[in-house]
């Protein structure tokens, strides 16, 4: 029994252990948005989706991992071996990297750095060196158009991304995940969104800017995601399945767990800069660190779930409009935003 105390006592296994909480909570969440996509779409759509595998279908996200794990793992002849089975495997580190710096509750964050968001947009980034990876290495025009057109559009929509998250770092004075949280503590009232914990004067002045904000962070967050309507790269109509063609088995399923992954790590921002992180819309009742775990999860799924309402809703875009969105319309909006904010703030 001493032993075993000693060994989990020791902070090489004891930073293991917690470097593992987020990974099983991507594995369980992936499971369980996979299910709800395909129910919220058939609702959608009036069909029924899955209904043969467990009660309405509950079991069917299992027999799909467990069918892909048995799935041949083929590399084509002509492609870079190396490079073909390295870039999902880049494309999940940079996603599942980013976890460390988001504030699950009040109680549990991986790594409490001071530098939290610039280093998630960091970290980030290499996904898109993975897209483009897996597009070159695996010889095939499809998946090198596929490649391509994400990269562009990852970064296209990074500008905008990145001037929203300035404005709100701009508010709150500090790019710490955690504290963000905190300053936003004390009820929904003291949300972003809704002009955050300031005098009132300051509060209602700020109020539409962090909501046009919050309005361009959203689009971007799903334009770097390649959800619909900005799901370009993967046009089944144009490039058969994008960058991931060539690729089955569970190198298949990685890329798919990045995605679904990346879905929640945008959406987990959003709750942080805007709708109060891990903090009660109701103040101090129903507070504490499983609470606050509770409340960001949840914020979190909801928007998760905008995110699957409006793949299954709005129709995709063309390339031109994709571009003149981000660079024509959201960049403008939210430099125009920064300067707003900072003259409020220095006012």
């Amino acid at each position: 029994m001493e032993n075993l105390i000693a060994f989990f006592s020791d902070p090489i296994v004891t930073t293991v252990l917690l470097a593992l909480i987020p990974l099983v909570f991507i594995l369980v969440y992936a499971l369980v948005t996979l299910y709800g996509e395909m129910k919220i779409a058939a609702h959608i759509q009036n069909r029924l989706a899955y209904m043969e595998t467990g009660w309405h279908g509950v079991l069917q996200p299992i027999a799909d991992m467990l069918k892909l794990l048995q799935k041949e793992d083929i590399i084509p002849e002509s492609a870079n071996k190396f490079l073909f089975i390295l870039a999902p495997y880049l494309v999940f580190m940079g996603t599942y990297a980013s976890f460390a710096v988001i504030p699950f509750s009040s109680g549990f964050i991986g790594s409490n750095i001071d530098l939290g968001i610039f280093y998630l947009i960091a970290a980030s980034s290499l996904v898109v060196v993975g897209l483009l990876m897996s597009g070159w290495a695996s010889n095939n025009k499809w998946s090198l158009f596929g490649a391509l057109r994400s990269a562009a559009q990852i970064v296209s929509y990074e500008i905008p991304g990145v001037l929203a998250i300035l404005g709100v770092v701009m508010v709150l004075g500090t790019m710490n995940m955690q504290t963000m949280s905190q300053l936003q503590d004390g009820g929904i009232q003291n949300w972003l969104i809704f002009g955050g914990n300031f005098p009132l004067a300051q509060k209602l002045a700020l109020l539409p800017f962090m909501v046009i904000l919050f309005v361009i962070y959203l689009l971007s967050s799903m334009a770097e995601v390649n959800r619909t309507p900005f799901d370009l790269p993967e046009a089944e109509s144009e490039l058969v399945q994008g960058y991931n063609t060539e690729y089955s088995g569970m190198k298949f399923a990685i890329f798919y767990l990045a995605e679904y992954a990346n879905l929640f790590l945008v959406s987990a921002v959003v709750v942080v800069m805007f709708f109060g992180g891990w903090s009660s819309p109701f103040g101090s009742f129903m507070s504490g660190t499983v609470w606050s775990a509770f409340w960001f999860i949840a914020k979190g799924m909801f928007f998760v779930f905008l995110n699957i309402w409006l793949r299954w809703t709005l129709p995709r875009l063309r390339v031109d409009q994709l571009m003149y969105v981000s660079w024509k319309v959201l960049t403008p909006f939210a430099l125009a935003c920064i300067i707003a904010v900072g003259f409020i703030m220095v006012m």
